[in-house]
């Protein structure tokens, strides 16, 4: 790996800038998830949509735009 230029350190994969934003994203759909929990009556569809939207959003988040699906092969070698 030490005679590859283009391999970065992992250290470098994510700067902190990125990871805060990230935190700070991740922890405000936690937050709503909790604010709509609270206002869920089940006699109201829109706490629930909400609620899915939420999981939804903290499950592709980090999983579409934030993993490395496509570097499992590259490790392998």
């Amino acid at each position: 790996m030490a005679e590859n230029a283009k391999n970065r350190p992992v250290e470098n994969e994510n700067p902190l800038v990125g990871n805060v934003i990230i935190f700070v994203v991740m922890m405000a759909l936690f937050l709503l998830g909790l604010v709509l929990v609270s206002w869920l009556d089940f006699t109201t569809v829109w706490p629930m949509a909400a609620l899915i939207l939420c999981f939804a959003g903290a499950f592709f988040i980090p999983m579409t735009f934030l993993g490395r699906s496509d570097s499992g092969a590259d490790h392998r070698r």
